[in-house]
């Protein structure tokens, strides 16, 4: 029954009922009023909190996807890392091999193959190396055009070592200096696989080396690194931070949307309770 109509039917009969009863009915009416405001009130805030819940749902959905995509940028540039120490090692034997065979026609016939064998797993890894930045590349906008120059400068001089070198066998017994161009193709390559290193771990700073007065007059905690590990370790680290809060931000206000409806559904209650009585109260004022 509708509130304004039993009001209205309560105000109609107010001559045929004690002024007792009709402060009564005001006051039930008013009751129900309040319980009617109260109601819309937690109504609204439900309707609110629900939507705001929603929006964070949402958002939690996309950081949940970043810090994912965050992982997998860290842990495969963890891997490039250590597939360019391994060729950086590799390389550095390769140098101290070729230079000891420079000094020894014999010993250099018995270390060619050896040496290219090397060689061959250098350029092998380089290529790997080249082929993963490159894919990363187009996934991964952190990822610049630098490293993609180098890497591939990189594949082309391992390509270009292997074939020295390969040449450097065939006359190594006709000419030393056969083996002194070898050597210099190694150190080169060595060179290049150093500087991709340091970029992957270092950044800028380990291809600007400062001179003396430079390291005396600044501290190494000032400079950044600037490097693709370190950008992506950053990445990984605001990623998860970012998920973290909105999942706090979503956990908080569906606890404050549980809360909010059980007040409501007790409004709810109430209001009912309060309209029977009204209700009730009427019905008896009509008959007395």
């Amino acid at each position: 029954m509708n509130i304004d109509t039993l009001y209205r039917e309560s105000i109609s009969t107010r001559y045929g009922v004690t002024e007792r009863k009709k402060q009564e009915l005001d006051r039930l009416t008013q009751e129900v009023l309040n319980a009617q405001g109260t109601v819309e009130e937690y109504e609204a805030i439900v309707n609110s909190l629900t939507q705001k819940l929603d929006k964070l749902n949402a958002e939690l959905a996309t950081a949940k996807t970043n810090k994912d995509q965050s992982l997998s940028n860290k842990d495969a540039v963890d891997t490039v890392v250590d597939n360019a120490k391994n060729l950086l090692h590799n390389s550095e034997i390769v140098v101290n091999e070729t230079s000891k065979a420079n000094g020894d026609i014999r010993e250099t016939a018995e270390q060619a193959n050896s040496l290219i064998n090397k060689l061959i797993y250098a350029a092998e890894i380089v290529n790997k190396l080249a082929n993963l930045v490159i894919r990363k590349k187009a996934t991964n906008p952190l990822i610049s055009d630098e490293l993609i120059s180098l890497v591939t400068q990189a594949q082309t001089d391992a390509n270009n070592a292997v074939a020295l070198t390969l040449v450097a066998l065939e006359s190594v017994f006709a000419s030393q200096a056969t083996t002194s161009e070898s050597v210099a193709a190694v150190e080169l390559e060595n060179e290049q696989i150093d500087k991709l290193y340091k970029l992957l771990t270092e950044g800028d700073v380990a291809l600007e080396k400062p001179d003396n007065a430079s390291i005396n007059s600044a501290s190494t905690t000032d400079l950044k690194n600037t490097s693709i590990k370190s950008y992506l370790y950053e990445a990984y680290t605001i990623a998860s931070a970012m998920y973290d809060e909105v999942l706090t931000a979503a956990n908080d206000t569906s606890s404050q949307l549980n809360s909010a409806k059980a007040s409501l559904s007790n409004s709810q209650v109430k209001l009912a309770s309060l309209e029977s009585g009204l209700a009730a109260a009427n019905a008896a004022a009509l008959a007395s």
